[in-house]
């Protein structure tokens, strides 16, 4: 009898461990079967490693930024086109991670839980992809960095979608330069979508923050005045400002970008409110955009001393930015304090014309602002246009924003800033601009962002 049960108990163990092993399999089929069947061993989607038969990928208005012809994945026919939507397009063999190529491989190839890659089969094509971006107003962006090396984003701030998000440098994917590898200085980071994926010193752009948490935990903040004298003397070192600015207010300081009044202001905040602002307005959190994981901006002030937070304030010491964060920062201030997440993939139709996906608003952004912050936010970012950097530079934009010049070390130039958006009410985009190695926020990224918002001015307003 013994024998028996030890016998029905080892056979009972044979067959929980089958059962288990069937589960274990369908789990991992289920979770890993898209990227299996996308995988570049799957001839029916690459040659010699490079995707060649998959879906088109669209722009806003229609025109093909990459399809498959005779076994090939061709490009849009204009040179600017493809090198202004190289990282949002990707390139075949997937080197550039972020691009749709990459992110949305399984889609492309058409590859579904219960028929694989039939459709492909079938059809010779998989899913199509339609994006929210402007191949225009990239071109656009792409001229207007003129070779230097940045990125550019713009998106709806109402409706999340994406019009631009241009990188450089970049390349024509029709004509892949023989030097790309070894010319280092000319394509330091050319896989790398600078928007996406990109973090740096925010410079002034950050007194922003500093200027929000300020509104929220300092009472009397506007009436305050601040004393520059071209550098703040704390207990553990120097602030330097780039002007002496004399006597200002809250606002002014902010129009003038005056470091000894945003240092000071906040070692009058302390490391813990300043810290809990910036965290409730999206930094130290993991964003994510569809299928691409955006790199995270991070702000961390648990062991400065006054000096140290004083740089901080001013947007400088240990703190990154991502330029797709500020551009939905500049969002949800735009928006009253209600944060719209932005969006690349308007919407995924089959082989048999269905639409199997639509990209959507959705208000979820990792971002927690106060209405009334917001507001305020806003009146000073109008400000700044208004009373120091000129409306003129922006004509009938009514644009709101924020420059910064970010100090690099190491002997080279600085990075120019510009973070705003139009309160034009037919023309509700935000925009986000980073010069690398430039001059400053003023003077190599409005331009920019002039050239872009006048572009989308003429081709995409609301009514």
């Amino acid at each position: 009898m013994k024998h028996t049960t030890r016998r029905a108990f080892a056979l009972y163990a044979v067959i929980i461990a089958f059962l288990a092993g069937v589960v274990i399999l369908f789990a991992t089929f289920v979770l890993n079967g898209g990227a299996w069947a996308s995988n570049r061993a799957n001839r029916h989607v690459y040659t010699a490693g490079q995707i060649a038969s998959a879906g088109v990928i669209y722009d806003r208005s229609g025109a093909v930024l990459a399809q498959s012809v005779k076994g090939k994945r061709v490009y849009n026919a204009s040179s600017i086109i493809r090198k202004a939507t190289l990282h949002v397009v990707g390139d075949a063999a997937g080197f550039i991670s972020t691009g749709i190529h990459s992110a949305y491989k399984e889609t492309l190839s058409g590859y579904s839980l219960l028929n694989g890659v039939y459709l492909l089969k079938q059809y010779g094509k998989g899913n199509d992809i339609h994006l929210t971006i402007d191949a225009n107003a990239c071109a656009t962006a792409y001229n207007a960095l003129n070779g230097r090396k940045g990125t550019v984003g713009v998106y709806n701030y109402k409706t999340g979608e994406i019009l631009c998000m241009v990188s450089t440098p970049t390349f024509d994917i029709e004509h892949k330069p023989a030097d790309i590898m070894t010319n280092t200085e000319k394509y330091e980071g050319v896989y790398l979508n600078r928007f996406l994926s990109g973090v740096y010193t925010p410079g002034s752009t950050f007194k922003v923050f500093t200027a929000a948490s300020a509104i929220e935990n300092i009472p009397d903040i506007y009436s305050r005045t601040f004393i520059c004298t071209g550098k703040l003397q704390t207990s553990t070192g120097v602030i330097i400002c780039s002007k002496v600015h004399g006597k200002v207010t809250f606002e002014q300081a902010l129009n003038r970008s005056c470091n000894s009044a945003f240092a000071q202001i906040a070692i009058a905040l302390g490391n813990n409110k300043l810290s809990a602002t910036a965290n409730a307005m999206g930094f130290n959190k993991p964003f994510k955009m569809g299928n691409i994981n955006i790199a995270p901006s991070t702000f961390n002030v648990d062991n400065a001393n006054s000096a140290d937070l004083g740089w901080a304030g001013i947007g400088q010491y240990d703190t990154l930015a991502n330029p797709y964060h500020m551009l939905t920062v500049m969002g949800a201030i735009a928006n009253g304090g209600s944060g719209i997440s932005p969006y690349l993939v308007d919407r995924i139709v089959s082989p048999s014309k269905t639409i199997t996906q639509r990209g959507s608003l959705n208000a979820k952004t990792l971002i927690t602002m106060n209405s009334g912050t917001a507001d305020k936010l806003k009146a000073l970012l109008r400000s700044d246009v208004v009373n120091f950097y000129g409306d003129s530079r922006f004509p009938n934009l009514q644009m709101c924003g924020k420059t910064g010049t970010a100090e690099i070390g190491n002997g080279k130039k600085p990075n120019a800033w510009f973070v705003g958006f139009s309160q034009r009410p037919d023309l509700p985009l935000a925009i986000v601009v980073v010069v690398e190695n430039s001059v400053s926020g003023l003077v190599s990224a409005a331009p920019i962002v002039n050239r872009v918002m006048q572009e989308l001015a003429s081709s995409y307003t609301e009514s």
